[in-house]
């Protein structure tokens, strides 16, 4: 059997629970997330930026899955974390926070332009400075557009290649495809960042939701809940790629690129379909006007990642559709840890090597041409 060598467009890391509060002035420190679980450790108070809720404690939700006992030290431990992706036969990885998902949260601006920048120092010393198999997420405001230009500007300067943007912007915030946020699309593509949206990150009450970081909440309850929240989190990254379309920011700046991490691959052909037809059959209705079509927009400029969907392969092979981009979902339990040897032998059994290479490294090193070339493949 032959080791199968992967890059991953989409893994997390844990970071230290209060990194926010013990390197922030006491007056900020005072206002970031902090909880205090009830005896009977079932529900939890929650306080963020002078607001109180109380939820179910998450912990409680992932020790019932069985998550909390099966996370792999490199969750936490950047250099533990290298002998698991060995293991795995995953090379490159695009890595997103975890504290980051509380940003919809927070209303005070100059706390979450602090957050942010403690959030990508650290991320620098504990996480880039390790390895250059790791491209770091570098995480701006979503309150203001102004800040968030301006810690765009920084970690590029620092040598962060992507920067997380949630699929919807915070609540008080214009949408994404709103003009107000052209600076920030201009700086990107000035800078060469890749805009990495990560499904599941529309803004939500913390209060609904059983995440551990406040991130997707509950949409659905009933007879196939579980599922059907699932789901419901892969539409948030469609819907971003919609807005960077046919708002004409990706058109107005043809050397961004856009990755949608998790949430599957095959939609891109669909809506590209789908998004043609409209401006074709509302064309007199249309603004802006684009100087491309829908279609090629999205399939020259918005890369997917996925990491079970045998679909995925389909779209490259079958629907023209280049971009496709294989993700490990580290250390997640959707994700492939523990058997993706076998996750990826299954999806490309009887596969051409040029899309399984275009698939599991291709894509990957066309955003990312600083990460160092992966192993040759040899016998397992």
């Amino acid at each position: 059997m032959t080791k199968i060598w992967a890059n991953s467009g989409d893994s997390h890391f844990l970071e230290p629970d209060d990194l926010w509060q013990k390197n922030l002035p006491k007056r900020l420190a005072e206002l970031c997330p902090r909880s205090e679980p009830d005896p009977d450790g079932e529900y939890e108070t929650v306080y963020v930026d002078g607001q109180i809720f109380r939820r179910k404690l998450p912990t409680a939700a992932l020790v019932a899955f069985g998550e909390m006992n099966s996370r792999p030290p490199g969750c936490r431990d950047a250099k533990a974390r290298l002998a698991d992706l060995d293991q795995e036969g995953i090379w490159g990885e695009v890595i997103f926070p975890s504290l980051g998902m509380w940003a919809s949260a927070f209303r005070t601006p100059e706390l979450l332009k602090a957050c942010m920048r403690v959030s990508n120092e650290w991320a620098l010393d504990e996480i880039a400075s390790v390895s250059p198999r790791y491209v770091v997420t570098a995480q701006v405001s979503t309150l203001d557009v102004n800040d968030a230009v301006e810690e765009l500007r920084w970690a590029a300067d620092k040598g962060f290649k992507a920067v997380f943007l949630p699929t919807t912007p915070h609540p008080s915030a214009p949408d994404w495809n709103r003009d107000d946020w052209e600076p920030l699309w201009a700086a990107a593509e000035e800078a060469g960042m890749v805009l990495a949206f990560h499904i599941g990150t529309d803004p939500v009450d913390p209060a609904k939701s059983n995440s551990v970081t406040g991130g997707a909440g509950y949409v659905y309850r009933g007879p196939g809940g579980a599922v059907l929240n699932y789901t419901e989190t892969t539409f948030s990254g469609q819907r971003a790629a919609m807005k960077m379309v046919a708002s004409g920011a990706l058109d107005r700046h043809p050397n961004l690129k856009m990755l949608i991490s998790e949430g599957g691959a095959t939609w891109v052909p669909f809506l590209g379909d789908r998004m043609v037809e409209g401006y074709r059959q509302h064309h007199i209705a249309v603004r802006p006007k684009l100087s491309r079509d829908p279609k090629e927009i999205l399939y020259t400029q918005v890369y997917a990642s996925f990491q079970h969907d045998q679909t995925a392969v389909a779209a490259f092979e079958y629907m023209g559709y280049r971009n496709v981009m294989f993700g490990s979902d580290y250390p997640h339990m959707e994700g492939t840890f523990g058997h993706t040897q076998d996750t990826l032998k299954q999806l490309f059994d009887g596969v051409s090597d040029e899309t399984r290479l275009r698939i599991t490294q291709g894509a990957f090193f066309e955003l990312f041409p600083d990460v160092p070339p992966a192993p040759a493949e040899v016998a397992a």
